[in-house]
Order: C-alpha cells, then sequence, then structure tokens
C-alpha cells in the first residue's frame, strides 16, 4: 500500500520517474518509509547520520545550522511536494556540510534510504541529474540566505522577510512571535523586537501577541 502511494507522488515530483525500468521503480519505493513529525520535533539534528532523501507530502520543515555557541541561522524552509537531499551526505559528495532540520508543522513525509538513491544515481543518469539540480537549487537558497545576513541592512532583510512570509501564506497577519522570526532571520530576539516596534511606529505593521499584521505593503516593499 505505501509503494503504490509513493509511486503516483514519485511520478508527479521527481522528473526521472519516466526514465526509470520498473525494477529501478520498486527499488526506489522498496526503500522508502513513510514518517511523521509533531510541530516542534527535531528530524535531524546534523552529525555522521545520514537521513536520506525527503520528500514533504504535507506539513513544514525548517531547514538551519547550529553554531558552536548554539546560534541558529535558518537556510530556508520545505514545503508540500519539496524535496531536500542536503541532509543526506553520503548521497552526493558535493554536500560537504551538516544541516538540522525541525517540523514547523505536524509533518507527513516520505524518507528514501540513502544507499538506494545512491546506487539508483550511479546506474542512471537522469535520477543523478535530479539529485544534483536539487542541491544546486538548494545552494541556491543557502547563498541568498547568506547574501541577507552579510550584506543588507536589517530593516531590509525583515521587510523582506514580511513580504515573503504574507506571500507564502495569503494572509496579513504573520503568527509568529519575535523568537520565531529571529531564528528564522539568524538574529537576536532584541533586534528584531526593535526594528518591529519602529516599523509599527512608521505605520507598516501592528504588533500583537503571538502576531505581526501587515498595514503597508507598499512601503514595506519600498525598503527592499
Amino acid at each position: 500500500m505505501v509503494c503504490e502511494r509513493c509511486k503516483a507522488l514519485f511520478a508527479q515530483r521527481f522528473s526521472f520517474w519516466e526514465h526509470l525500468s520498473e525494477e529501478e521503480r520498486n527499488l526506489l519505493c522498496e526503500s522508502t518509509n513513510e514518517a511523521s513529525y509533531k510541530k516542534g520535533q527535531t528530524v535531524h539534528s546534523g552529525g555522521d547520520d545520514c537521513l536520506g532523501i525527503l520528500l514533504v507530502r504535507s506539513g513544514q520543515l525548517r531547514v538551519y545550522m547550529l553554531s558552536d555557541e548554539g546560534r541558529e541561522i535558518t537556510l530556508y524552509r520545505l514545503f508540500a511536494g519539496d524535496t531536500c537531499i542536503l541532509a543526506a551526505s553520503c548521497v552526493l559528495n558535493a554536500i560537504t556540510f551538516d544541516v538540522a532540520i525541525d517540523a514547523e508543522e505536524d509533518t507527513e513525509l516520505y524518507q528514501i534510504n540513502a544507499a538506494a538513491f545512491r546506487t539508483l544515481s550511479e546506474h542512471n543518469v537522469y535520477a543523478e541529474n535530479f539529485g544534483l539540480q536539487i542541491v544546486s537549487a538548494r545552494f541556491s537558497d543557502v547563498m541568498w540566505a547568506m547574501q541577507q545576513i552579510l550584506f543588507m541592512s536589517f530593516d531590509r532583510r525583515l521587510a523582506i522577510f514580511l513580504i515573503d512570509e504574507v506571500a507564502k501564506t495569503g494572509e496579513d497577519t504573520i503568527h509568529l512571535t519575535h523568537e520565531q522570526i529571529a531564528k528564522y532571520m539568524g538574529s537576536a530576539r532584541e533586534v528584531v523586537t526593535r526594528m518591529l516596534k519602529y516599523f509599527a511606529g512608521e505605520g507598516l505593521v501592528e504588533l500583537s501577541r503571538g502576531g505581526v499584521k501587515i498595514l503597508d505593503k507598499k512601503r514595506l516593499r519600498e525598503l527592499i
């Protein structure tokens, strides 16, 4: 039953699926497990364990790096239909750093055995290409996150974050605490609070307990 469900989703999400033999398709599905995580639960904590390839069925994951001092830098988030390969350093030699992954919402996903995918990639150029494309796309996300942290003023970074959030949810109110926003942005809560209060004073946002309501998108965009 699991195999049949994953075949249907793989056909939709994996561009190399149509180029696999029936034997290769069976290998991929038989090497796949279903997993579910509660909001706030750790999916991957980094280190030497190889998580494999993740395909999100529902929910949301946050992929981040954690410094020795405990500072978190959010690299990107994964939503339904997204694939993660950066937690599988044993799959592709191009991956040379560790990431951690938390469930931001109750999440269901497929976890593909790393050894099976590596075997598939070694014998099927389409599967190998797909893996490299996913890595390339995620590294672009990582570089964008680093560019913001290193080169952008904080008011511009916060404006970008707020605009991106309302675009994702389709709502004017962002249901995140200042602490959560700070984690996403790789900053300190005090810095976020200070800038949000400034935005509120300028009439750009309205602050409430556990949320930020966008009042003036046009002026926020002008900061970007």
